[in-house]
């Protein structure tokens, strides 16, 4: 259910968030300044909280779905202060509440990474930055400082551009008012906006129509990025790999001349956009007939409200947002809308700010990718704390599925004795299992990374212990002729916790852990 119902909300949630930057000036205030110096707070304390709520359709919804639902519509996150001191440092405070259970929080970070301090855990959890998602090997040998810097200074360029071709919604004011903001009374600019599915839809082609008549912005904005992008380009090229690409063919990509390829990009874009506009509502016709599900996502019921508080400065100090998706509903997706309420205030902005780092003094859990093992990051936790039960429970991190297959002989059962044996290092292995082995020795240790127990075996003895207790196993290990040390498959796969079946018609043998 889950992966449907966020293809049915990506659309209209990146329309509607291009729509927040798109406001031009509205009673004397410049909406679309305010936005863009709101993106470009340097420093700045905030507090902030969101709720999202889901409305089954009670035709299709089963009880099962009810039940996920109102566990999913008991979440809500508080911040209760964020700090940011600049682009790299800064800290929050806050909690996320499911069904009821209130779990603290407290983050901070900094150029190099992230630490993370929550209630239960023995140890604050530390996450490089420098790895995240295998950023090391997707370095280029260029200034990422400098590519930083020119990236944030596109920003504002590429939401001017937007913001002027974009028209107001029907449904905008402003008011002056006296707000609250982190408990002092201020005189500020509310700006109310509203607007639907069908009005949202409606902007597009207008849009599309001004930037095809915009030569001299388009062409600007396409020089922008282009300063900012070929150098990179370039540098991708030059890496391992690309070698055989030749001169002519990476300036048949992208023109060396910034001149040549604003012209050539423009020339694509413009024909592009003339094609589109030509046909278009016949176009969008087509489509809403045959995807007759963008009706209801693109229909009255999908609505945004927001209200901005903004000073004199143009800073945003205040917001207030209710966004709902309407949604298709239907066996697979029983959800008739999707609701996100949001509110924050922020203040301090640009002035001198300390951030609350998490104390570390007790040392860090570092989470590396295929360094750490779901048992240490359960041992991390108090067994009765929220977030044990919450990884155990319901995020099942120890849950593992293995098949073996007989015929492989790296890593393959073997049948010997009518006992099926298994390569004692590589299902240990498999089930995140330290293994321990003497050289010269017939003893070997392997560790459930679960629960600590020790598993104690000795080669060409079918004697064993398991947590300090000695059992029997069916049959002796043995050093195979390939020089692997096996053991009885299902007394080490059910002493590391897991179960064993085997599929009769096709010999294949299924490990599976809770």
């Amino acid at each position: 259910m889950s992966r449907k119902l966020s293809q049915w909300m990506a659309v209209p949630l990146v329309l509607l968030l291009v729509i927040l930057t798109g406001c031009q000036a509205v009673g004397g205030v410049d909406v679309g300044q305010a936005t863009i110096n709101n993106t470009n707070v340097k420093s700045g304390e905030t507090k902030q909280s969101m709720h999202i709520n889901i409305e089954p359709d009670k035709q299709f919804a089963t009880d099962e779905d009810l039940e996920m639902i109102k566990r999913i519509n008991s979440i809500s996150l508080n911040i209760e202060h964020a700090k940011m001191k600049d682009k790299n440092t800064a800290s929050v405070k806050g909690s996320v509440s499911i069904e009821g259970t209130k779990l603290p929080f407290h983050l901070s970070m900094d150029k190099s990474g992230m630490t993370i301090d929550v209630d239960g855990a023995q140890k604050p959890v530390y996450i490089s930055l420098g790895t995240l998602g295998g950023a090391e090997t997707m370095l280029l040998p260029i200034d990422t400082k400098e590519l930083e810097k020119q990236m944030q200074e596109l920003s504002p360029k590429v939401l001017t551009f937007v913001m002027k071709h974009l028209s107001n919604t029907k449904n905008i004011s402003v008011t002056s008012v006296q707000e609250a903001v982190n408990g002092e009374t201020l005189s500020l600019n509310k700006l109310h906006m509203e607007i639907n599915g069908e009005e949202l839809l409606a902007m597009v082609k207008p849009f599309l129509a001004s930037i095809s008549k915009d030569e001299q912005g388009l062409k600007q904005l396409i020089g922008d990025l282009y300063d900012v992008l070929y150098p990179v380009f370039e540098s991708y090229m030059g890496l391992e790999g690309t070698e055989g690409v030749e001169e002519d063919e990476m300036t048949t990509i992208v023109p060396k001349s910034k001149e040549e390829a604003v012209t050539s990009i423009y020339d694509m874009i413009k024909e592009g956009l003339d094609s589109i506009l030509v046909n278009y509502d016949q176009e969008l016709n087509n489509l809403l007939e045959d995807t007759p599900e963008l009706k209801t996502v693109f229909g009255p019921e999908t609505k945004l409200n927001m209200d901005f508080f903004i000073d004199s400065k143009l800073d945003i100090r205040k917001q207030k947002m209710l966004l709902k998706v309407a949604v298709p509903a239907s066996e697979d997706l029983p959800v008739r809308a999707v609701t996100v309420t949001a509110d924050s205030e922020l203040w301090n902005i640009g002035g001198a700010v300390t951030v609350d780092e998490v104390d570390a003094s007790r040392g860090v859990m570092e989470l590396a990718e295929g360094e750490v093992t779901p048992g240490q990051v359960l041992r991390n936790f108090d067994p009765n704390s929220f977030v044990y039960q919450l990884l155990k429970n319901e995020m099942k991190i120890t849950t593992k599925s293995i098949f073996l297959y007989p015929e492989d002989e790296e890593f393959g059962a073997i049948t010997v004795k009518n006992t099926t044996f298994v390569p004692v290092r590589y299902l240990s292995e498999q089930l995140d299992a330290e293994v321990k082995w003497t050289k010269g020795s017939k003893q070997i240790v392997v560790i459930d990374d679960i629960t600590g127990n020790e598993i104690v075996l000795t080669v060409d003895s079918p004697k064993a212990t398991v947590a300090g207790q000695e059992v029997t196993m069916v049959e002796s290990a043995f050093v195979g002729k390939n020089g692997k040390t096996y053991v009885p498959l299902r007394f080490m796969a059910e002493s590391l916790g897991a179960t064993v079946d085997k599929e009769q018609d096709t010999g294949w043998i299924f490990i599976d852990r809770p």
